[in-house]
C-alpha cells in the first residue's frame, strides 16, 4: 500500500508499450463504488473473492499486460501462486520508515488500515514483507522516484532476457 505501484506501473507499461491494469480500480468501476465502500457493503472476505476472481482471470487470460495487485491481493496463496507460475512478480519494496512517513496520505482510502494502532499497523506491515518476499525481483524504493524504479524494473527484464537467450 502507498509504495506507487500504480503512478511506476502506467510507466513501465508506458515504457513497455502494453496496457496496465489496476487492479483495485478495475474493480471499483465494476462495481461502481470506491474499494472502502465495498469493503462496508460486503465485507473484506467479498472483496477478497471478487479480487481473486479478477485476478486469477487476468493471469490465465491475458498475456503482455502491467497489472497492478492490490497491497493485500498478494496474501492469498491461490493468488500467489498463478501470479508467480504464469507472470513476472516485482515487489516494489520499501522500508517501515519511509512507509510510515506516507501513512497520513494514504491511511483514510485503505480499508485494513483504519481503526488501527500504529504497532497493528507495523504488524501488518511485516506480515505483508514476509510474504512479498516471494517474487522474481524485488526493487527498493525509498530512494528511486517512479521513472527510476519504472527503469530499474524495464533494466532488469532485459538482463533476464539476456542470460535466458
Amino acid at each position: 500500500m502507498g509504495v506507487g505501484k500504480t503512478t511506476i506501473g502506467h510507466l513501465l507499461a508506458k515504457k513497455l508499450y502494453r496496457d496496465f491494469i489496476d487492479v483495485d480500480y478495475e474493480i471499483e468501476q465494476q462495481y461502481k463504488m470506491p474499494i472502502t465502500q465495498i469493503f462496508k457493503s460486503f465485507g473484506e472476505t467479498k472483496f477478497r473473492q471478487m479480487e481473486k476472481e479478477y485476478i486469477t482471470n487476468l493471469c490465465t487470460n491475458s498475456r503482455l499486460k502491467i497489472i497492478s495487485l492490490g497491497g493485500g491481493a498478494f496474501m492469498q496463496e491461490e493468488i500467489r501462486n498463478i501470479c508467480l507460475s504464469t507472470s513476472i512478480v516485482f515487489f516494489l519494496d520499501l522500508t517501515w520508515e519511509t512507509w510510515k512517513d506516507r501513512l497520513q496520505l494514504i491511511v483514510d482510502s485503505r480499508p485494513v488500515l483504519q481503526n488501527k494502532s500504529l504497532e497493528e499497523i507495523e504488524n501488518l506491515f511485516y506480515t505483508r514483507q514476509n510474504l512479498y518476499a516471494l517474487n522474481h525481483s524485488s526493487v527498493n524504493t525509498d530512494h528511486l522516484d517512479p521513472e527510476e524504479a519504472a527503469d530499474y524494473i524495464i533494466n532488469t527484464l532485459k538482463l533476464g532476457w539476456e542470460i535466458y537467450s
